[in-house]
């Protein structure tokens, strides 16, 4: 499923045109990358929380010339599936 899948899935199932979906669907994920930037985190009971960690720079190494390069420090999205949604998938 893609962002076109789910908005039209949105659309059939609420009754609302494909425009108002699309609105709706941007304003969930704008939502939840807001909460993110903010250093938050997004839970939704029984489907999973979105939150965010960081990691740290490090050194690592090209495979193909064994060079030492430098890696740089990012922050990670991260999900972990509710007991709802871990449920329905066994």
């Amino acid at each position: 499923m893609n962002k076109g899948d789910l908005i039209e899935a949105v659309a059939d199932k609420a009754g609302i045109t494909k425009s108002q979906a699309t609105d709706a669907v941007s304003a969930v994920f704008g939502s939840i990358e807001s909460t993110l930037k903010g250093g938050g985190k997004a839970a939704f009971v029984g489907f999973g929380t979105f939150s965010t960690s960081d990691r740290a720079a490090r050194d690592g190494r090209n495979p193909r010339t064994g060079e030492t390069i430098k890696i740089a420090a990012k922050t990670l999205v991260k999900f972990k599936a509710g007991k709802g949604l871990t449920d329905a998938m066994n």
